[in-house]
């Protein structure tokens, strides 16, 4: 049993109606208190359980004369970097790749300045030594060049630090994980991912590249994703040369980013490591797949032994761009709630500045949460509106036996 809960369209107009089941409604009492004045901005959240969707909630402002609705979406950064390693499992599952192959035998040209050993288990688990981005192109607009972007990494050195450990491709892992889908496939990445994740889920918002006709649904984000609000410019060079945050600002801050990501023009592009459009429907769908088995709806969309590989940790070493321990395991990591406990055998992952998706694999619960307004008052860069959501979510769950 669910409770409806119109929002202020006409009630002639059924896609507009909130999701709600009586279970969750403090999960959705604390949502809707995050989005009450309009310089909070906007979201979404959506939360699948044992395969049942138990909630479809928005609330807040999409811009500043927009109110949200059922059709907004959202960039949500690195939020996509979960849903294009699924496709990369998709693809898995059926024998067209191996994760212990080498990249360079699907992608002839990546094997060049001594790559030919690195593995797609390698760069699944960002230990392919090509976290740089910052002066891979001569300017931000280079960016939007996809065959420029994935020439220049295939001709990149990798950093010898990746047979220590890890180092977090912030922005380049969706270019390699693309360009290794297309050669597998020998089709276009976006179209893979209509056909391997929007397809079988039966959802359209799974977007890298938006559509013309859907670009006005996406929310604008604010405020500028300048750290703590200052020059990004200044801020990434002296970040850059400073021992401990080099790797951060090599990984994650291009000269120009903060411009680029403003640009209409990243909609346009294909750039899956950080420009992925989605609405909180599609994300907690495709993760509440995985979080009931592989099956949604009486349909299969992974085999269970696939989720298993997917999910395993692969290297407890410390990322050298990051400087933490964050567990990877094939293209995700474990999701991170504001509670001292933490969901032992779950997947997903995060974007900047607050968006994100995870499925937990032991009870069964997925959550897909978007938002255009970018972190805290303090920093863009990232708040706990997901954890602490995510503390509720769990608590309810545990409780539901």
């Amino acid at each position: 049993m669910t409770t409806s809960v119109r929002s202020h369209r006409p009630a002639a107009a059924p896609r507009t109606e909130l999701h709600v089941d009586p279970r969750f409604l403090p999960l959705a009492d604390r949502f809707f208190a995050m989005y009450r004045q309009p310089q909070q901005g906007g979201g979404a959240l959506t939360a699948y359980f044992r395969g049942e969707k138990v909630l479809d909630i928005w609330a807040g402002w999409a811009d500043r004369d927009r109110r949200w609705d059922r059709d907004t979406v959202a960039l949500s950064f690195s939020t996509g970097k979960g849903v294009a390693s699924t496709v990369v499992h998709r693809l898995a599952e059926r024998g067209l790749l191996d994760y212990d192959a080498r990249v360079a035998d699907y992608w002839p040209e990546f094997g060049a300045a001594g790559k030919d050993a690195i593995t797609v288990r390698d760069l699944l688990t960002h230990r392919a030594g090509l976290h740089r981005v910052r002066g891979l192109m001569r300017s931000p607009l280079d960016l939007l060049d996809y065959d420029a972007v994935v020439q220049a990494l295939a001709s990149t050195p990798a950093d010898p630090r990746r047979l220590r450990g890890p180092g977090y491709h912030a922005v380049t892992y969706g270019w390699l994980v693309a360009e290794l889908v297309a050669r597998v496939t020998a089709k276009p990445f976006v179209r893979v991912v209509e056909e391997e994740i929007a397809g079988p889920l039966g959802i359209d918002d799974f977007w890298y590249l938006v559509p013309e006709q859907h670009r006005p649904r996406i929310a604008k984000l604010f405020p500028h994703i300048n750290p703590a609000g200052l020059n990004w410019e200044l801020t990434s060079t002296v970040l850059a040369r400073v021992g401990p945050t080099r790797g951060l600002a090599e990984a994650a801050m291009p000269t120009g980013f903060d411009v680029l990501v403003r640009n209409p023009a990243v909609h346009g592009a294909v750039m899956p490591g950080w420009n992925g459009v989605f609405s909180a429907r599609a994300l907690a769908r495709m993760y509440g797949a995985i979080a009931n088995g592989g099956v949604l709806d009486g349909r299969r969309f992974l085999r269970r032994s696939t989720i298993e590989q997917m999910s395993t940790v692969q290297t407890r070493d410390r990322d050298y761009v990051l400087g933490i321990r964050p567990q990877w395991s094939l293209g995700y990591h474990r999701p991170i709630l504001a509670s001292r406990e933490q969901p032992r055998n779950a997947i997903g992952h995060y974007g900047v500045g607050g968006s994100g998706a995870y499925a937990d694999l032991d009870s069964g619960l997925s959550l897909g949460f978007v938002t255009n307004r970018l972190g805290s008052s303090f920093t863009a860069l990232g708040d706990l509106r997901l954890a602490r959501l995510g503390v509720e979510a769990q608590a309810l769950v545990r409780n539901d036996k």
